[in-house]
């Protein structure tokens, strides 16, 4: 069983699961492949399915399988134990990790990725997921759901076949509750609503926009052409868009992939999703970071909390502007 551990000088928590460090890929080499026994049989591949659990769900295509969820074989949240805290001393505060943790291979291909999705499966891509939302929503259990696509090993990808990941948590993270109060303070109305009409104007950090959705590189970007896709319809939950919505904000995700490539080639990356937790009511507008890995996070960085972006955002956006697909 995972276990939940509070940190005391951030108020945030830290997930203990031991069973993940007998993952075959963890503490491989940083020279190494993403697969640390790259003669496995890699179990996300078509042939392979007894190599992991039973799927959750399947899009099949004339028998073939184009997208599958299945139950993470290593999960790092687990059970449906209420969320229940435990002080075991002054300064040790601990908590079941129950929760559910699945994995999302949303391409047959070994060689895949979203950058190659075409238009329709990237629009299914999204679809899938805010059924998969749906779902955790109704555990009464699970107070939140993250999800991710880690592509590359410096992006934490443990294996190469593409695949995103969906963890449902017992706990909204800290994370979000910055994003919440900052949603709340703010007295021009949403901030990401404000943000596309500025950012529109000026013109500078803007990807690409079309009816549906806006890819840009914000104003505060901290990592190197780090970028923000945000639906332009003020949705709370992602499960509350549209799917026309999806469908471009998927084609928006794949665009903005392509761009990067052109310019860096196969770099890694990390893509979070952030919707409303879970029957929240507050104000909130769900959108999608990209954060390219192209720099490491050092000591200044870890230490303070304040990152140091060495691109800025609108040379970044002016770059990418030059090879991106016109939407």
């Amino acid at each position: 069983m995972s276990r939940l551990r509070l940190n005391p000088l951030t108020g945030r928590w830290v997930t203990i699961v031991a069973d993940r460090a007998e993952r075959p890929s963890d503490f491989a080499p940083r020279t190494a492949q993403v697969e640390a026994e790259p003669g496995r049989p890699c179990p996300f591949c078509p042939g392979n399915e007894e190599a992991t659990l039973p799927a959750l769900e399947t899009l099949d295509d004339g028998g073939q399988w184009r997208m599958r969820v299945i139950p993470n074989l290593y999960p790092a949240f687990d059970g449906d134990e209420p969320f229940a805290v435990h002080h075991l001393g002054p300064v040790h505060v601990e908590a079941n990790a129950s929760g559910i943790h699945e994995v999302f291979v949303f391409t047959p291909r070994h060689d895949g990725g979203v950058h190659l999705a075409s238009d329709d499966d990237a629009g299914e891509v999204m679809l899938l997921l805010k059924r998969r939302l749906r779902d955790h929503a109704a555990k009464s259990h699970v107070r939140y759901t993250q999800a991710i696509i880690n592509h590359g090993r410096e992006a934490g990808a443990s294996l190469a076949h593409p695949h995103g990941q969906l963890l449902g948590l017992p706990f909204v993270p800290g994370e979000m509750i910055d994003e919440e109060r900052a949603f709340t303070r703010f007295e021009g109305g949403c901030i990401l609503c404000v943000t596309i009409e500025a950012e529109l104007a000026d013109g500078k950090r803007v990807l690409f926009a079309n009816d549906q959705v806006v890819s840009l590189s914000p104003f505060w970007a901290g990592v190197p052409y780090e970028l923000l896709i945000i639906p332009r319809s003020h949705d709370l939950h992602l499960t509350d868009s549209d799917d026309a919505t999806l469908r471009g904000v998927g084609i928006a995700i794949r665009d903005s992939l392509l761009a990067l490539r052109e310019v860096h080639g196969d770099l890694s990356y990390n893509l979070v999703f952030h919707t409303a937790p879970h029957h929240y009511n507050g104000t909130y507008h769900w959108h999608v970071h990209l954060f390219p890995k192209l720099v490491t996070t050092a000591g200044f960085e870890r230490g303070t909390g304040v990152m140091i972006n060495i691109v800025p955002p609108e040379d970044a956006a002016a770059q990418l502007r030059k090879v991106a697909v016109k939407a």
